[in-house]
């Protein structure tokens, strides 16, 4: 389950996505798919931290194919949002 801290922070986060996503703010569309990938990292990191602790009863960091491909994600979102803007220069 979502901690406090990450439940508190979805909403703002959505709402960051909504108003990017106006035309007037000329966001790149790579640079904002890639905002949107960050849910996926997100989703993932708690998917695969539940599997964790329920099958190698460990933390998601010690268990690192799992940890790995969750950063994967991430790694992804970043090249995402750099090129995007890279590409809006």
């Amino acid at each position: 389950m979502l901690s406090r801290s990450a439940q508190a922070s979805l909403l703002p986060y959505i709402l960051f996505l909504y108003f990017l996503g106006y035309e007037g703010n000329r966001t790149p569309k790579m640079a904002q798919f890639g905002f949107q990938f960050l849910l996926l990292f997100v989703l993932s990191t708690v998917f695969t931290g539940i599997v964790t602790k329920s099958v190698y009863s460990s933390s998601l960091a010690d268990v690192d194919w799992l940890h790995g491909a969750a950063e994967a994600l991430l790694t992804t979102s970043n090249l995402y949002v750099g090129l995007g803007f890279r590409g809006a220069l």
